[in-house]
């Protein structure tokens, strides 16, 4: 963890508001999509500042949800990628839970900390890690890796790799800085 402890403690229970107790209530009851007991630390951090969390949700709900146009697999190794490249390490125990159920496996998600160059990856997984790569350093995906992806990719699902990796670094800038500790039972890195 780049932080020891939080900046920014998650919101407890007690200060709930009547918009997020259903929410968070459906979150702890596994209907999130993860069963868990608790609010995981993120929600609870963000639920800090509300009015921007709905709004952030509504987009972080498009880059994880059926609006999405590639696979969660596919997803899950842009996202695997650049919490690695932050050294998110909430984002990175977190996703690697979520990449398993998308059918990740163990091996693969200890080659996404490698990267496009570690044997093993199809040309296609290889050009996913490295969109994600040139994305955090530059900004911008190379004409190469650009025209590799579109061989099998459309253009939304060109615009969702961007939106994925764009997504996943501001993710990443926001529990490295706010603190967010893991949630009990994560490995991080």
């Amino acid at each position: 963890m780049k932080l020891s402890k939080p900046r920014i403690q998650p919101l407890p229970e007690s200060q709930w508001n009547e918009e997020q107790k259903p929410l968070y209530e459906a979150a702890k009851k596994g209907k999130s999509g993860i069963s868990t007991s608790v609010v995981f630390n993120v929600m609870g951090t963000l639920g800090n500042h509300w009015e921007a969390a709905k709004k952030f949700n509504v987009w972080a709900f498009h880059v994880m949800g059926d609006s999405s146009t590639i696979s969660p697999r596919e997803r899950e190794i842009l996202i695997l990628r650049i919490g690695w490249l932050c050294q998110a390490e909430y984002e990175w125990a977190q996703h690697a839970v979520i990449g398993k159920a998308c059918g990740l496996s163990d091996e693969e998600i200890a080659r996404i900390k490698i990267g496009p160059d570690a044997p093993g990856w199809s040309e296609h997984d290889a050009l996913l890690l490295r969109a994600t790569d040139e994305l955090h350093k530059d900004a911008c995906i190379s004409d190469a890796t650009w025209n590799g992806l579109a061989k099998k990719y459309n253009t939304q699902q060109l615009m969702d790799v961007v939106f994925a990796v764009g997504q996943y670094n501001l993710v990443s800038m926001a529990l490295n800085s706010f603190g967010v500790q893991l949630d009990e039972g994560l490995k991080g890195f």
